[in-house]
């Protein structure tokens, strides 16, 4: 009874073509496990913080407005054309004040280092219009005469009283259209 030894040795470019495969499936799970994740929060970290700063720049246009004309408003449009050409937020955005001797620039900049009125528009993420809303309320009045009698029903309607500024790629909203003690409150804050 003869043994003989039979080694089965593979070729070595068999061996070259699996040191190779492992070599590329371990860069690509290096990319899909680490490197792509971190890309991605990094990313949603900057569209979290650039669309805070936007809805920042609104609020306090929506606080402009309020002040030069008694109420809000949810026209998006006329609002940051008001930022770019009223008069009145030129000279609080250009003004000092005196007691701090510091600028009364209500805007912040944005991460790109400068405010610009037209990024308001838009949401970083999406590029969706953010979502400005206004209050609407009906107030109810009655006229009556000292004998008791009616009159007459006032309706007067109040509209602009409360505002909300909302992401639609949902990172936060400012101000709230049910509640006083939320106006000009971020929900980050």
């Amino acid at each position: 009874m003869s043994i003989t030894n039979h080694t089965n040795e593979d070729p070595w470019y068999v061996h070259v073509a699996l040191y190779t495969v492992i070599a590329i499936l371990t860069v690509i799970l290096i990319k899909v496990a680490i490197i792509d994740p971190k890309e991605i929060m990094e990313r949603e970290a900057y569209y979290k913080k650039e669309a805070r700063l936007r809805m920042t720049n609104l609020k306090q246009a929506e606080i402009l407005w309020q002040k030069k004309n008694g109420s809000f408003t949810d026209n998006l449009d006329a609002l940051i054309n008001f930022v770019k050409t009223d008069k009145f937020v030129d000279s609080i955005v250009n003004s000092i004040d005196p007691v701090t001797n510091k600028s009364s620039n209500p805007f912040v900049k944005l991460s790109h280092g400068e405010f610009t009125p037209d990024s308001l528009f838009k949401t970083p993420k999406s590029q969706q219009r953010f979502i400005v809303r206004i209050d609407s309320s009906e107030a109810v009045d009655s006229v009556v005469t000292p004998a008791g009698k009616l009159l007459r029903v006032e309706k007067k309607i109040v509209k602009g009283t409360r505002y909300l500024i909302e992401d639609p790629d949902g990172y936060g909203t400012v101000g709230s259209l049910d509640n006083d003690a939320l106006k000009n409150t971020a929900s980050w804050e």
